[in-house]
């Protein structure tokens, strides 16, 4: 058990399952990163953070930092979002290969500094 699985299991049980999928989209996509919560969300770091995910009433968020959501910006176009941080709705599938892209991206930021 790791504190992102602690915190998704005191999510809304309707949540869980979704919650389960980005976080092993993540994992995947970012394996010898530390689980942690930050910001009281589950977080991905390795030397800094380098995406964030937690759940909302009525969304999903994640916060994979402006400079991703610029790269990515014709993709995430299709889901509300803000400078730093994507949503998506409950009544909307998941994007996990988006997801994974973000991650993916987030690490070779990082690992370029």
């Amino acid at each position: 058990m790791t504190v992102i699985d602690d915190y998704i299991q005191t999510a809304a049980p309707a949540k869980q399952p979704r919650l389960r999928q980005i976080q092993a989209a993540i994992k995947a996509e970012l394996p010898d990163a530390t689980e942690k919560l930050s910001y009281n969300m589950p977080t991905y770091w390795q030397g800094h953070n380098l995406i964030h995910f937690a759940a909302f009433k009525h969304h999903i968020g994640i916060y994979p930092t402006p400079s991703a959501l610029v790269a990515f910006a014709d993709a995430v176009a299709d889901f509300p979002h803000s400078k730093g941080a994507m949503q998506i709705p409950d009544d909307r599938e998941l994007p996990l290969d988006l997801i994974r892209r973000l991650a993916r991206f987030r690490l070779a930021e990082e690992q370029g500094h």
